[in-house]
């Protein structure tokens, strides 16, 4: 009988928190869902703490009663901007010439979660490899049942800072939620939404949010690098209400009319017309203007991020983007590949209804628990969650 299992998912801009099991041909079938905003997170901080608290069970009650259930153990989704990703090579004798065993695989990632055990500013979430090797040092994704002498490989560490999990944790206690586990949402969504054979070539996502970009460059089953910067949607937003002299609300409704696979001319306009009041004009041209004004700077931080990374990967890769910070913006996506002056792709579930990029973030980390309930083996559970 298929498990229910629930997820929280911190996005820049809203909280969503998700019931669901595996479903038929692999898929998801959601429950409940509850979604919450707030006031998102900058600079590895959230913003309005006092409120976190109101925003997190607005979103649990809501999931609960969508889906006739009570939540009992949370799993929660940490975002890049409150954790670290550090790669380690790493290799162990076998002794003598025979097979690799799963006992092998975990001895060899334990030997490189020394350095973090004691840490009182992070605690280690998830281990995953980005390669192995053998004797012949030829990289491969599955060494067990393999014959070799030795056993190395790259393998991902993921540490969430302390001080987001004891948050975090201080509110699943007043909310009388019993247990919570936490999973790397940027490794989550990677492992969702490419598969092993694309991984293995390299793969790097981009989730422009409401306020927050997070990069990930996987390989693998984990990631080699993971950066973040604070701006997203919601600057375009916020630069349309500065520039128009209209209010954020206003300006959203703009935005959402902007298509800048238009070439604009002096006499084209964009009409809102707000719930309670009289139809509104703006400059198409001006507009189109500003909003690829700010997304030609989310390129530059883009590009600022990816030049510091210490790992090559191949040039010709596409850059694949998720989120709801650009995503949905019509024309959005080819304006960033022209400023990256790379291909750039959309990124999103594959699964009917549930294909919005919005929800990769909430369905990557559902997709990842329900694994443990198809493989009960320890080491798959254990090298997924860290311990």
């Amino acid at each position: 009988m298929a498990q229910d299992v629930a997820v929280l998912d911190f996005g820049s801009g809203k909280i969503t928190v998700v019931i669901g099991e595996r479903g038929a041909n692999n898929t998801i079938n959601i429950k409940g869902i509850g979604e919450a905003e707030y006031a998102g997170f900058m600079d590895g901080q959230f913003l309005e703490p006092e409120h976190l608290a109101m925003a997190v069970g607005h979103a649990i009650t809501k999931a609960e009663t969508n889906s006739h259930s009570r939540i009992k153990h949370m799993y929660v989704g940490v975002p890049g901007e409150f954790s670290a990703t550090i790669c380690k090579s790493l290799s162990i004798s076998l002794g003598r010439r025979r097979k690799v065993t799963d006992a092998d695989v975990d001895l060899l990632h334990t030997q490189g979660e020394d350095d973090f055990r004691d840490s009182p500013d992070y605690k280690l979430i998830n281990v995953q490899p980005i390669y192995y090797t053998l004797d012949s040092d030829q990289k491969i994704i599955r060494p067990e049942g393999i014959f070799a002498s030795k056993l190395g490989g790259l393998v991902s560490y993921v540490l969430a800072e302390s001080r987001f999990i004891a948050e975090v944790n201080s509110i699943m206690q007043k909310l009388d939620i019993e247990t919570s586990d936490y999973i790397s949402a940027p490794l989550a969504q990677v492992l969702f939404l490419f598969d092993g054979a694309m991984r293995d070539q390299y793969v790097l996502l981009v989730d422009v949010g409401h306020i927050t970009t997070s990069i990930t460059l996987a390989r693998g089953d984990g990631m080699l690098a993971q950066y973040n910067f604070s701006m997203g949607g919601g600057h375009i937003t916020g630069d349309l209400a500065t520039s128009l002299g209209i209010n954020f609300a206003k300006a959203e409704s703009l935005k959402r009319k902007v298509e800048l696979t238009l070439t604009a001319t002096d006499s084209d306009v964009y009409e809102i017309q707000p719930t309670k009041g009289q139809v509104e004009w703006f400059p198409a041209k001006f507009v189109n203007e500003a909003v690829t004004h700010r997304i030609d700077i989310i390129a530059k931080m883009i590009n600022k991020c990816i030049n510091k990374c210490e790992y090559e990967f191949p040039e010709y890769i596409p850059y694949h983007l998720t989120g709801g910070g650009l995503c949905y913006l019509k024309g959005g996506r080819d304006i960033l590949a022209h400023s990256l002056e790379k291909p750039v792709t959309i990124a999103a579930s594959k699964i009917p209804q549930l294909d919005r990029p919005h929800l990769s973030g909430v369905l990557g980390l559902m997709d990842m628990i329900l694994k443990q309930t198809s493989d009960t083996k320890k080491g798959f559970l254990a090298r997924i969650l860290g311990k």
